[in-house]
């Protein structure tokens, strides 16, 4: 049997770019101003994404893309399968990517701990 290669990477990139297209483009619901979507998964058989997404701005603003993102999650499959042109169109599941609050985390303590290192000095 051979290997799948890479191919679900390559359809991941792809659903990647067509929803934040069809997020900037095609859906109108105000809950959706300022999400990115930062990366998809998809399962070895190409059924289900993983679309992970980011939001500017507080907890109102994430709760409000996530609803939006629920609400829309049917007409933004629709677009896909009629953009990807595969057999099946997967089926998607909206993740909220947490790795931006962890970069700040991170950061906002390696300034804590270069601080306190000079100011023993």
């Amino acid at each position: 049997m051979k290997g799948r290669g890479d191919r679900p990477a390559r359809v991941a990139e792809r659903i990647r770019e067509e929803i934040s297209l069809i997020l900037l483009r095609r859906v109108k619901d105000p809950g959706l101003d300022g999400v990115t979507v930062t990366d998809v998964t998809m399962t070895g058989d190409l059924k289900i994404a993983r679309v992970h997404y980011s939001v500017r701005g507080g907890e109102e603003e994430r709760i409000a893309a996530r609803d939006a993102l629920r609400r829309s999650r049917g007409y933004i499959r629709k677009e896909l399968g009629g953009a990807l042109r595969m057999r099946y169109s997967p089926d998607v599941t909206f993740h909220y990517d947490t790795s931006f609050e962890k970069g700040i985390r991170i950061d906002a303590l390696l300034r804590r701990a270069a601080e306190e290192r000079s100011g023993e000095e």
